[in-house]
């Protein structure tokens, strides 16, 4: 049946080749237009889980106390304290101008002109307060003065104000809509605000602004990742030098390179037709499409050459090739085609687009390198010196050949097959040291030396709080803030909370009260203490308002904020099995404590959500790579020789990344599948002849060497191409790039090489030897 429809299908497309190449120029022409439209843009959203449970009690409560999406600007005085004119002159723009952008939630812009930032002191008569910045403020000597007492009253010195006074914050959290247009919000334009309305506005002489926050993390990303256009075009260059190099013709190197870029920009046409646009991850997805491109681009010239070299002509080498790598080809493209969509399974946005992305790009290949590149070749003139000049010197049995054909032999096989479990061993045992989350300080997606990094050193070492908390959000009953049960197991939590390695430091409503009920008894520490008496008790919390973030509206939800240390993977992980002792322990039905806001919130989610999808993502990546190749070859054994690398090589990759200190991530989490999906293409098409070989009667060590002349070279130039392309990543100025070309430099490598070695060693035990 598979023959029937090959034949079917070549007779149909060659015989009205001129009529599918006019299709593909017309829709190419559209999807080309279409690919221009395309947009980059980014969403906090999407980066988040937001269907875990974590989650869902930010989003409840993120309105009365602000979300994740947060944004932090420092203004320093590089020359000395705050107490000038001018640098008081640029704080104020700075909070205007960022008061101002469309998207930020005014409510929740604080800083020292904020007029919610207030003193409050204990006088003869009981408090006293004000504004921090009173409405009458002049910048000479004595209101500078007066401002500085105010902020030593008001005890927001490593908060608002620098420990050493040398830089002043300003804080605000952003909206989910641009509020001007109802429009969805977009991220990158408020990055470029950031960093030119106000960084570049206000930083001259020896005022610095230090800006960190999503926004600005993920702008600096975009900004980086724009990067990935040159890494492009050098993949382009070396993919161009490698092919050139593989077949010795320049129209036989073109062809594939074309091809796989018209797959890029049908891929990137459909995403903009479909509405999607790309994030800064999925800008790395085209490179792919085109690499993958590319390799089954060499499989098709490697075919079409061999067979001119036996006689026939370029229309007939075409139509044979076409037929020949229909199934493998297109078996292999499937899986991988499935296997990235297999990461719809992750329940977080930037992954889902991912797949898409991928997906679709994949699938664009079927139909440029399977069906345009054969019709395309048809039109060549291709002679046997063409193929004299092929790389590999394919059908003839080179040393190379011979000595790797070595590998199907059964005495060869036990060794390497013996090396093989001791690598994997190795591997499986330093794997289970592989980290759920980020394991550097800063943001992880950039170098440390980047500029983002450098301002949340500073802000970090500047300031007593940390730019990682995470709030623990109690959820009771109305007015339950004035009664004494409710606030001493909150005080109760927190003092637990602070003494876990890792929290630098908490706040709650329940540690404020009694640094105030110390206040009204003349500052005495003995008083400071949660007040027994209710009337007490209400005095205490009187005076913070429910914009402090503390409490709500009618007292009914109160955050504990923790301040961490870092969020590296451990840090989070202690502190979340913490709080959930803690909550197991002390909550009860009138009283519960719900994990989880702020970045920190936002990063456990995200973990646990990454967490409980590598499991699932490897089942179905395999099993739907197991069933296609079931599928294909009809048989057990054939399916197991194929797989059973991928599935070492991806173990591996799990050891490299422990021991090159890599977590598994939003970031790193895909590579994994892309790995497997584009790693099966090479067991696929060797396995291919080998089937044909041993199913006419072949043993396996000539099966191999078959396979060997036939798809050798192809197998391992395409291999080798792709991980050079990929490794230009390490140069990125994006950490997260990096991570993902090492990963997929080693999987593209390592499994070409299983392809080489481990599967013709597998067969070689699983089928039975005729002659060895």
């Amino acid at each position: 049946m598979k023959t029937s429809l090959a034949n079917r299908l070549e007779i149909g497309l060659f015989r009205h080749k001129i009529l599918v190449l006019m299709m593909f120029v017309l829709v190419s022409g559209f999807l080309l237009f279409q690919a221009t439209q395309i947009q980059l843009g980014a969403s906090f959203t999407k980066n988040i889980p937001l269907n875990h449970s974590y989650m869902k009690t930010y989003l409840k409560h993120r309105e009365n106390f602000g979300g994740a999406n947060n944004i932090l600007i420092s203004v320093c005085n590089s020359d000395g304290d705050i107490f000038n004119p001018e640098f008081f002159e640029a704080l104020k723009g700075v909070h205007d101008k960022l008061f101002f952008i469309p998207g930020v939630d005014r409510i929740q812009v604080k800083s020292l002109y904020s007029p919610s930032t207030r003193f409050v002191e204990v006088v003869e008569d009981g408090f006293a307060g004000g504004p921090v910045i009173p409405a009458d403020f002049q910048p000479d000597e004595r209101g500078l003065a007066i401002v500085k007492g105010n902020i030593e009253k008001a005890g927001i010195v490593g908060s608002i104000v620098a420990d050493d006074y040398s830089c002043a914050m300003v804080k605000a959290s952003l909206l989910d809509f641009n509020p001007d247009t109802g429009e969805k919000l977009d991220i990158l334009t408020i990055a470029a605000q950031l960093e030119e309305d106000v960084r570049q506005s206000f930083e001259k002489d020896n005022i610095t602004v230090h800006i960190i926050g999503f926004a600005k993390v993920v702008g600096d990303v975009a900004d980086g990742a724009k990067g990935v256009v040159v890494f492009f075009l050098i993949a382009i260059a070396i993919t161009a030098i490698m092919v050139y190099f593989f077949c010795h013709s320049i129209s036989l190197t073109l062809l594939p390179i074309l091809c796989s870029l018209v797959a890029v920009i049908w891929q990137l046409g459909m995403l903009s037709t479909l509405g999607f646009g790309l994030d800064p991850m999925s800008i790395l997805v085209p490179f792919l499409v085109f690499a993958i491109g590319v390799s089954h681009g060499v499989q098709m010239i490697n075919s079409v050459v061999r067979q001119v070299s036996l006689g026939f002509s370029s229309q007939a080498a075409a139509q044979i090739s076409f037929r020949a790598l229909l199934i493998p080809g297109g078996i292999a493209l499937l899986s991988d085609t499935i296997g990235f969509m297999t990461l719809l399974s992750i329940d977080i946005g930037v992954i889902r687009e991912l797949a898409i992305t991928a997906s679709l790009g994949v699938a664009m290949i079927i139909l440029t390198n399977l069906i345009l590149l054969p019709l395309l070749v048809s039109y060549l003139k291709i002679t046997p010196k063409d193929r004299n000049n092929h790389a590999g010197n394919i059908g003839e049995e080179s040393p190379i050949w011979r000595f790797m054909a070595t590998f199907a032999t059964r005495k060869t096989a036990i060794v390497i097959l013996g090396l093989t479990v001791v690598l994997y061993a190795a591997g499986l045992f330093n794997s289970q040291n592989l980290k759920i989350g980020e394991l550097h300080a800063g943001a992880p997606a950039l170098h440390e030396s980047s500029r983002y990094n450098q301002d949340t050193f500073l802000i970090t070492d500047r300031y007593a709080i940390s730019v990682d908390y995470m709030s623990v959000i109690i959820e009771t009953t109305p007015d339950a803030c004035t009664y004494y049960e409710t606030m001493n197991i909150i005080d109760r939590f927190q003092w637990r909370m602070e003494n876990v390695p890792g929290v630098q430091s908490a706040v709650s409503l329940a540690s404020i009260s009694k640094i105030v009920n110390a206040g009204y008894n003349e500052g005495n520490p003995n008083w400071r203490v949660i007040p027994r008496n209710q009337q007490t008790l209400v005095q205490s919390i009187a005076r913070v308002p429910s914009s402090s973030g503390l409490l709500n509206n009618d007292c009914s939800v109160m955050p504990v904020i923790l301040f961490l240390q870092d969020h590296k993977a451990d840090t989070i992980e202690r502190v979340v099995d913490e709080v959930k002792l803690a909550a197991q322990e002390l909550g009860n039905d009138q009283l519960q404590f719900k994990l989880a806001s702020g970045p920190i919130g936002v990063m456990a989610a995200t973990n646990e959500a990454v967490a409980e999808a590598q499991l699932p993502m490897m089942i179905y990546v395999y099993g739907a790579v197991i069933i296609l190749c079931l599928l294909s070859f009809r048989s057990i054994r054939a399916t197991i020789v194929v797989v059973l690398p991928l599935y070492i090589v991806s173990t591996l990759a799990q050891w490299l990344m422990t021991v090159l200190d890599i977590g598994l991530t939003v970031s790193t989490l895909p590579v994994i599948a892309l790995g497997v999906g584009i790693g099966v293409d090479y067991g696929i098409y060797i396995l291919s002849t080998m089937n044909n070989e041993l199913k006419n009667g072949a043993n396996v060590h000539d099966a191999y060497l078959a396979a060997l002349k036939e798809r050798g070279s192809a197998v391992l130039i395409t291999g080798i191409t792709l991980a050079i392309g990929v490794s230009t990543w390490f140069f990125s100025d994006l950490k997260f790039q990096v991570d993902m070309g090492i990963l997929l430099t080693f999987m593209f490598l390592v499994n070409m090489l299983a392809a080489v070695i481990v599967l013709p060693a597998l067969a070689a035990l699983l089928w039975p030897n005729k002659k060895d």
